[in-house]
């Protein structure tokens, strides 16, 4: 016999994930800053050079390839974007939960967040 699927067990479930997308992201974020200051990182003299410019293909190119060296400044951006996609998770994760519990106006209502959210996510447009 299955047990029924009820607010209380949808929202301990969503707080645990904001709670774990939290802790994982300072922790990756520690270790950034450690393996950064590891790695002698002065500030840079001329701004100019942090711009990247280019297209965002360059952007997650450049991300990926320092990832995967595991440079300090790469791990805390991987930080900031687990932060970043916390809450993305949370509409997902509790758009499943209104689904369990057969909540079709929320389910409506978390679809919408959820498809504004990935347009602004994909498309980079803010306003």
């Amino acid at each position: 016999m299955s047990k029924n699927f009820t607010d209380t067990d949808l929202n301990r479930s969503v707080g645990n994930l904001l709670r774990l997308g939290v802790i994982l992201s300072v922790i990756t974020s520690l270790i950034g800053f450690v393996k950064l200051f590891m790695e002698g990182f002065e500030m840079p003299k001329k701004y100019k050079l942090l711009e990247m410019g280019g297209s965002s293909e360059k952007v997650w190119s450049h991300f990926w390839t320092t990832l995967c060296k595991g440079e300090g400044m790469a791990i805390i951006q991987l930080g900031i974007l687990l932060l970043i996609f916390t809450p993305l998770m949370r509409i997902i994760f509790a758009l499943i939960g209104y689904l369990k519990e057969k909540d079709y106006t929320y389910v409506i209502i978390s679809s919408i967040v959820l498809a504004i959210m990935a347009i602004s996510f994909f498309t980079g447009y803010a306003h």
